[in-house]
């Protein structure tokens, strides 16, 4: 009962916020609208980060591109937490046109018996050598002002970069439709505006600390992360929507988790 009340919710803020104006950035991205499957490792320092890397670039990401056209799967991503509260992490991004089908990738997985082979030292690791300590899956629905995931310029050439994920939770239901709801009066055009190179912008349907949102951005440096923030803050059109009676932080945002996260040699993204 109570996932079908998370599902709800948020299929009613993907309604109320596609009725708003569609940013430019929109406009020049193909459609369906995306789902995003994001899959965080915890881990211990050790052996576990090792084995961890090896399962997604050696048995992980060639699965997923054996099965990409038959389930609808886009570019994955694969990173490493860097700046975090709970270090070592690694997390997947996975996206795909079918909530089903990445609710059910395991499932998958498990019938694919070169997956499983190459898979084996993590996927059945023993419980006395773990491969990590507990997985964490979120599911999410991408804005429908950024319908689709966009790889970082420099994600092909395997340019030095870093990523920012950032998730805002809200007090209410209704505080996060307004927070969802900013992004598409405007923030994506200051983001733009700006020079961010923007991966995704989502809302979360499935998982920790609902109701939330997540998105994730790309840099070349910190020092490129500083400099970019600080024009987006002061924009002068982002300083007016922020100071709108209906988008007050302090009312709608009650918490923001805020990663650093760094791309292995397999990310797609």
């Amino acid at each position: 009962m109570q996932r079908r009340q998370f599902l709800t919710s948020s299929l009613a803020t993907a309604a109320v916020t596609a009725a708003a104006a569609t940013p430019l950035a929109a406009q020049s991205q193909p459609s369906p609208q995306q789902f995003y499957l994001l899959r965080r490792y915890h881990q211990q320092s050790g052996p576990q980060t090792k084995l961890t890397s090896n399962y997604i670039s050696d048995a992980l990401m060639p699965a997923l591109d054996r099965m990409r056209t038959q389930i609808g799967l886009g570019p994955v991503g694969a990173f490493n937490l860097s700046f975090g509260s709970e270090t070592p992490a690694t997390y997947v991004l996975i996206p795909g046109t079918s909530a089903k089908a990445l609710a059910t990738l395991d499932l998958k997985l498990a019938e694919d018996a070169e997956f499983l082979k190459a898979a084996d030292a993590f996927w059945n690791a023993p419980a006395i050598a773990p491969a990590f300590i507990r997985a964490e899956s979120t599911l999410m629905s991408a804005f429908p002002g950024w319908p689709r995931l966009t790889p970082a310029p420099g994600a092909a050439t395997k340019a030095k970069r870093i990523y920012q994920l950032r998730t805002y939770e809200s007090p209410s239901y209704g505080d996060h439709v307004r927070k969802v709801e900013m992004f598409h009066k405007g923030e994506f055009s200051y983001f733009q505006q700006a020079g961010f190179d923007c991966i995704f912008f989502a809302d979360v349907l499935v998982g920790a600390q609902l109701p939330c949102l997540t998105y994730m951005l790309s840099f070349d440096s910190l020092a490129h992360h500083d400099t970019l923030w600080s024009a987006f803050s002061n924009n002068p059109d982002w300083k007016k929507l922020s100071a709108s009676p209906r988008y007050n932080y302090e009312s709608i945002v009650s918490n923001v988790s805020n990663l650093i996260l760094s791309p292995l040699a397999c990310s797609q993204v």
